[in-house]
C-alpha cells in the first residue's frame, strides 16, 4: 500500500499516522522512510483523513475522507470524495464523488456524482 498526501493523516487498523508518504511494507508501517513501531495482522482497513495525491493498496478497503488525485485497489471497497484522476478497484464496490478519469470494477458496484 502506498499514499502520497498533502497533509493530513492516515488511520490504518486503529492507529493514525501523519507524513507526505506513508506505505504498508510486508506487515509494517512505514511514514516518510521510517519504520514504525508494531505489526499489522488481517485485513487492513485504511482512511485518509483529508486530501491525498495517490492511494494505492492491494487488498483491504480503502476510504479517503477528501479529495484524491487516484485511487486504487485490487481487493477491496473503495469510498471517497471527488477524485482528479482515476478510480480502480478489481474486486469491490466503489463509492465517490465527481471523477474527472475513469471509475472501473470488474467485480462489485459503482455509484458516483
Amino acid at each position: 500500500m502506498n499514499i502520497k498526501m498533502r497533509g493530513g493523516s492516515v488511520t490504518i487498523d486503529g492507529k493514525t499516522f501523519s507524513g507526505s508518504s506513508i506505505s504498508i511494507n510486508g506487515n509494517k508501517v512505514v511514514v516518510d522512510g521510517v519504520t514504525q513501531d508494531g505489526e499489522l495482522v488481517g485485513d487492513i482497513k485504511v482512511t485518509v483523513n483529508g486530501d491525498c495525491d495517490t492511494v494505492e493498496n492491494s487488498n483491504g478497503d480503502v476510504e479517503v475522507k477528501g479529495s484524491a488525485g487516484s485511487v486504487r485497489t485490487s481487493n477491496g471497497r473503495i469510498t471517497c470524495g471527488n477524485v482528479t484522476g482515476d478510480v480502480t478497484s478489481s474486486n469491490g464496490t466503489i463509492t465517490c464523488g465527481a471523477v474527472s478519469g475513469n471509475v472501473r470494477t470488474s467485480n462489485g458496484n459503482i455509484s458516483h456524482r
